[in-house]
């Protein structure tokens, strides 16, 4: 690999950590300095409702598909609709995503090489 490559590597992967690292940091920053001052160590109120809103976000990016085309809405809806039917099975979270993308890869497989 190129230099510049290994460069935009790192500064990726930093970046990601920062994410993940500076509002956990933060927190437990806060929790011990109201802790330390007998106050009540609660949770901003935005911090609990910051989870779900990046989960709607992600969804709905996921449901519209980058190509625009039949082949692309079709995969989506199938995948959808058999992550919704495995996670009503199942009540968990890994086998549904993990059928609702095979699901569509096949999908989105079988029609490329219908066509």
């Amino acid at each position: 690999m190129a230099g510049e490559l290994w460069v935009a590597v790192m500064v990726a992967a930093a970046g990601t950590l920062l994410m993940r690292m500076l509002p956990l940091v933060w927190m437990q920053r806060r929790l011990a300095r109201e802790d330390r001052q007998g106050g009540a160590a609660a949770m901003p109120r935005w911090l609990g409702v910051l989870g779900p809103v990046m989960i709607a976000a992600m969804l709905g990016a996921s449901l519209v598909p980058a190509a625009g085309t039949p082949n692309a809405w079709v995969a989506t809806a199938v995948g959808g609709c058999v992550t919704l039917l495995v996670w009503w099975k199942t009540k968990s979270l890994g086998w549904p995503v993990v059928s609702g993308v095979v699901v569509f890869g096949v999908v989105r497989f079988l029609n490329f090489v219908v066509i």
